[in-house]
């Protein structure tokens, strides 16, 4: 392994609770993180070093769970375990809260936005997943509730182009989903995975989405053409699986769209990136460990993010309430 991880800047981001999520706004300028704390931090940097901008703590009655920025950049919604999930519009250097979305029966467990800018997504421990409709006065409606899978379901993802939806359940399966005569259901239902799936992230080109499970593998899933003429279902295949690299539970994975580098999230405490391999058959896609580091946070590491405009800069988030800023080289 020739490739560098070397950590930039530690945060000591919620004291005393867990850091869950972070989340960079579109151009990058600003990082969102939420925690058991109750509340959501913005962060920006100042000179070389980055500084909290402002605490949103009077949104959420439990932990917020997971944070995600709308496609312009001038919304974050929040999903908590208080069964809600707050709309903050941003302000100048400070954020309102706009609008409190509630009807999940408890714990909402992820929150993110189509890539337009008009759909958001939510999924909760009462086993659903909800489509809100955004329009030009900033009212939000449910438009679809979705019920694919048997236990809860941990994360949402949208499609980087389409409104094509995917979601990762404590049932081991993933959903695929689209909208169909004006109603959104499931298209597709990946198995392979034996425990519980904890999170998704779609390919730059969007052609492919990992997965990262409590078994301590990554799958990467292809979408390909169904068979038999049934086009009442969309047909996704395992072309890929990451094992034996992770010795607890991978928590989160994420590709970066400016390297195509994928980098996992464990509660090993490590933090992997790894590369594919571009002499070998598509169809059949190789990735090698490229970095790795074993000794990320002291804790579970929780969540890791790709900085979206700076290529191999990532952010990670713990269980012992910390940030960290990493950069990533290749040698290739």
């Amino acid at each position: 392994m020739k490739d560098t991880l070397e950590v930039v800047h530690r945060l000591n981001a919620h004291p005393d609770s867990r850091c869950w999520y972070v989340a960079w706004s579109p151009k990058g300028s600003l990082l969102a993180s939420c925690g058991g704390d109750r509340a959501v931090r913005i962060w920006g940097k100042e000179g070389d070093s980055w500084e909290c901008k402002c605490v949103l703590s009077d949104g959420h009655q439990r932990t917020v769970r997971k944070v995600a920025w709308s496609p312009c950049g001038n919304y974050l919604a929040s999903a908590s375990f208080d069964a809600t999930t707050c709309i903050w519009k941003k302000k100048n250097d400070d954020f309102e809260c706009l609008t409190v979305l509630e009807g999940h029966e408890n714990e909402v467990k992820c929150v993110a936005w189509a890539p337009s800018g008009n759909l958001l997504a939510t999924c909760s421990r009462d086993k659903s997943v909800w489509i809100w409709e955004v329009d030009e006065e900033d009212e939000y409606e449910c438009v679809s509730v979705v019920n694919s899978h048997t236990q809860d379901v941990k994360h949402v993802v949208w499609h980087p182009t389409q409104e094509l939806l995917a979601s990762a359940s404590y049932d081991n399966k993933v959903c695929i989903y689209k909208e169909e005569d004006d109603d959104w259901e499931c298209r597709a239902t990946l198995e392979g995975h034996t425990s519980t799936v904890w999170s998704l992230s779609f390919d730059p080109e969007g052609h492919r989405l990992a997965s990262c499970s409590d078994d301590r593998t990554v799958k990467i899933w292809k979408e390909c053409a169904p068979g038999d003429g049934d086009s009442s279902t969309d047909a996704w295949k395992c072309v890929c699986t990451l094992s034996g690299f992770h010795s607890r539970t991978i928590y989160d994975v994420a590709w970066d769209r400016l390297t195509g580098a994928l980098v996992t999230a464990c509660g090993d405490d490590g933090i992997r990136v790894f590369k594919e391999d571009t002499t070998a058959d598509p169809e059949q896609p190789v990735f090698n460990l490229s970095a790795h580091v074993p000794k990320a946070h002291s804790q579970d590491v929780n969540c890791v993010a790709w900085h979206p405009q700076e290529a191999g800069l990532l952010a990670t988030c713990s269980d012992n309430g910390e940030i960290a800023i990493w950069k990533y080289d290749s040698e290739s």
